[in-house]
């Protein structure tokens, strides 16, 4: 067991007469490791991008209901008033007429 151990420490298995297949292995070890980095970045990256879109997303959809509402105080009636009474023209006393129009053949 302490030879075994000290041929590990000294790294014998690296100059050994088999030592190819076992520099084939350790070089496919580290090609995988790297791999698995690369993929774990990638995958980090794509979290953190999909998180800044929804943030995105939730400020857009706030700034579009606000905007929706400020249209409909905008199309209201009584807003609409006011903003002509300022101009000075004023609602009708009359109520509108209906014009009909038959056309005969």
């Amino acid at each position: 067991m302490k030879k075994g151990f000290y041929n590990i420490l000294k790294a014998n298995f690296l100059i050994s007469e088999d030592a190819y297949k076992n520099w084939r292995f350790i070089v496919f070890c580290t090609v995988l490791a790297i791999i698995m980095i690369a993929s774990s970045h990638s995958a980090e990256k794509k979290v953190h991008q999909i998180a800044r879109l929804n943030n995105e997303v939730r400020e857009l959809r706030s700034e579009f209901v606000e905007r929706r509402s400020d249209l409909m105080k905008i199309k209201m009636e009584s807003t609409i008033t006011e903003k002509m009474v300022e101009k000075g023209i004023g609602p009708s006393e009359t109520p509108p007429n209906k014009i009909r129009v038959i056309i005969k053949d």
